[in-house]
């Protein structure tokens, strides 16, 4: 079943819209939990409250990409999880690293930065990412959006972690100076 096809189901209310969710990305919406959660459990519960988010969204959304949307509330469903998890303490996994790596260019400090400062930023970030070769682009996006352990990354790009690791920073030290040029304080 083609996305126009299941977001008519949503629209319909009609309840085999999960059930076709779930089989077509059920995985790819796991994947992303389980590597921002690295449990299980936690993970597969990200991924039910995904499907019980998506409905209560559509209507009145209708998603031009739906892959895009699963992947955002799966993503942002699962980083509220782990934020909630580890509130008091300080673990050591794929996610401390991710967010470690970028806060070395994207500082995270100030919580009073306005929303529409936030959209600017999302903006110049988006723009930096539109002048990276596809390949570069897709590097970053699989370690900090699907937050990708280096291991993963290197065997689907048929790298060596050593130099997904030297690329990626190559790639936060050109947004660095990307976003200082624009007048943006990191």
């Amino acid at each position: 079943m083609d996305d126009r096809e299941i977001v008519n189901l949503y629209w319909q209310r009609d309840s085999n819209a999960i059930a076709e969710t779930a089989s077509k990305y059920g995985n790819f919406c796991k994947s992303i939990a389980q590597n921002i959660l690295d449990n299980h459990e936690d993970a597969e519960e990200c991924v039910n409250d995904t499907y019980l988010k998506t409905w209560n969204a559509i209507p009145p959304r209708r998603p031009d990409i739906l892959s895009a949307f699963l992947g955002k509330i799966t993503r942002n469903l699962s980083f509220d999880r782990f934020r909630h998890k580890h509130a008091q303490k300080r673990g050591s996994g794929e996610i401390e690293l991710v967010l470690d790596e970028l806060g070395e260019c994207v500082s995270g400090a100030d919580s009073t930065v306005q929303e529409v400062e936030k959209k600017e930023l999302i903006r110049e970030i988006n723009r930096f990412l539109d002048t990276l070769p596809k390949e570069k682009c897709h590097l970053f996006l699989c370690r900090y959006w699907y937050a990708f352990p280096l291991a993963k990354i290197a065997k689907q790009f048929d790298m060596t972690e050593s130099h997904v690791s030297v690329t990626l920073h190559r790639i936060r030290n050109k947004m660095k100076d990307y976003l200082t040029a624009r007048g943006y304080d990191l």
